[in-house]
């Protein structure tokens, strides 16, 4: 509850969401490409990867939004 206010009392407003979503989503999306590259040997792998690469795009469009919406 308290760290609920203190981000309300913080001013987050869209831009700076937006910078923590794209920041969010790389890490998710470095981890699921490393899932894929060292855990998985299968065609699993290639499935981790390619969802990682989506992660990217996706962080790539929130970076866009950044300051026009």
């Amino acid at each position: 509850m308290k760290f609920a206010k203190i981000l309300i009392d913080s001013k987050m407003n869209k831009n700076t969401v937006l910078s923590w979503a794209t920041f969010i989503m790389i890490f998710v999306g470095l981890a699921l490409i490393a899932l894929g590259a060292f855990r998985y040997d299968d065609v699993a792998g290639w499935g981790f990867a390619s969802v990682g690469i989506g992660f990217f795009a996706i962080a790539w469009v929130f970076n866009a939004l950044k300051g026009r919406v």
